[in-house]
């Protein structure tokens, strides 16, 4: 019989399990201080009606970015992100919800793009968002970006410090404005700025898309910085003193390692106002690890009322997989995380042993029976050693018949009897 391949599709994920320990340690951390900040955990479908994920009638185009499939008339997507889904959500619920609306998802998400570093089909993504009725406070960005600048922190010990780059798309369309581009100016100035630190002929491109002047003014955002167009239009000097704003109140809230960067535009075309990405300090190399910004239309196709959020976006995978793979994170602290194993010497014992181990379970204490009962201790205690099991309960016929216990440390190697009861009491402490 021939055998089956046993790698994984092309940009799917999978862990060993003391990998996955620190995956999962990982996300707690950062999910734990959503919630602490008020986020509502939200479990939504991973599929959702095509004309849900997008507007497009051209499958043949779309299907490249997303996994798309048909049930009898009905046309279906798996999600590729978050926010769509939220919106729908939202939209849905404006009877049952509180605004301004605070939730956060934690899901596999699924692209069909060409899989490669750091891009993957099938990936972890966290999301946060805020959403509020006809108007939403722009004090809410800056407690989403101090949000996750607090859950990056309750991860740093892994991944290290972060910094955070900021930028606004206010700013771009009222400079665009002033300039006189027009729409389809505006999307290709858009594209190439978001490209502006991975190509080389960024100037080029704008003369060529914009001419020379315009050019000219747009290069001096990044070499005299935005304040210098202060008074050269109503809408500038509106964005300008929002930029001053967002930053003065990121201080105040503790956050000291921001900065501005008005080459931050982020992809997504439905972002209005103040937009941010963070970096790691120590993998510069992996490019920004979230981000997110402020949306105002996203939800129009789903109600007629004025839907208005900002969240942000973290490519867990991407970011935990990444460090992961490299080495790039101590994984000591998960090497062992089994307290005890059960050593059962022989079948007539593993009814006192079940008693045994229901009672460590009981008490918290993460237990593994060896159930071969019928091996022999030479392999058993391999086992235990394998596992890197701090103690051993070595359960034989004199233990079962003196209901005791025979614990071993499998560090030191020495052992002694004890009742079930000294037994706990040794285990939950360190």
């Amino acid at each position: 019989m021939e055998l089956k391949p046993t790698k994984t599709l092309s940009g799917f994920i999978e862990l060993l399990p003391l990998q996955q320990r620190c995956f999962d340690f990982c996300a707690a951390r950062m999910q734990n201080v959503l919630k602490t900040a008020g986020f509502a955990h939200l479990d939504l479908p991973a599929i959702e009606r095509a004309e849900v994920l997008t507007d497009k009638d051209n499958w043949e185009e779309i299907e490249t970015q997303m996994f798309l499939f048909q049930k009898g008339d009905t046309k279906m997507g798996l999600r590729y992100d978050g926010t769509v889904g939220l919106s729908r959500y939202v939209a849905g619920h404006l009877n049952d919800l509180v605004f301004p609306f605070r939730a956060y998802q934690f899901a596999r998400n699924y692209r069909g793009e060409r899989p490669q570093r750091g891009r993957y089909r099938e990936f972890y993504q966290m999301d946060l968002d805020i959403m509020g009725i006809d108007s939403l406070s722009e004090n809410y960005d800056a407690e989403i970006v101090a949000t996750l600048a607090k859950a990056y922190e309750a991860i740093a010990e892994f991944i290290g410090p972060v910094n955070i780059r900021v930028g606004n798309r206010r700013f771009w369309n009222a400079m665009f404005a002033n300039l006189g581009l027009t729409a389809e100016q505006e999307r290709a100035v858009f594209v190439l700025i978001d490209k502006k630190d991975k190509i080389s002929d960024f100037y080029e491109g704008l003369v060529e898309t914009v001419g020379q002047n315009a050019a000219d003014e747009i290069n001096k955002v990044f070499s005299n910085g935005y304040k210098s167009f202060a008074g050269a239009s109503k809408d500038l000097d509106t964005a300008i003193s929002e930029i001053n704003s967002f930053m003065e109140l990121l201080s105040s809230m503790g956050i000291k390692n921001a900065q501005i960067d008005l080459g931050i535009m982020r992809g997504h075309a439905y972002y209005t106002g103040i937009v941010f990405e963070f970096f790691l300090n120590n993998f510069p190399e992996l490019g920004a690890i979230g981000g997110g910004g402020r949306y105002e239309d996203l939800a129009s196709k789903f109600s007629k009322t004025k839907i208005i959020g900002v969240g942000a976006a973290v490519g867990f995978s991407r970011l935990m997989v990444a460090l992961l793979e490299e080495n790039k994170i101590d994984l000591s602290k998960f090497a062992n995380p089994t307290r005890a194993s059960v050593l059962v010497m022989g079948q007539n014992q593993v009814p006192y042993a079940m008693k045994v181990l229901a009672a460590l379970r009981d008490a918290d204490i993460v237990a593994v029976p060896y159930l071969d009962a019928n091996k022999k201790f030479k392999n058993q205690i391999e086992f235990s050693d394998k596992i890197n099991a701090d103690y051993s309960v070595i359960i034989g016929d004199s233990e079962r018949e003196a209901n005791v216990l025979t614990v071993k440390n499998m560090k030191t190697g020495e052992q002694k009897q004890m009742n079930l009861s000294g037994t706990i009491k040794l285990l939950i402490s360190r």
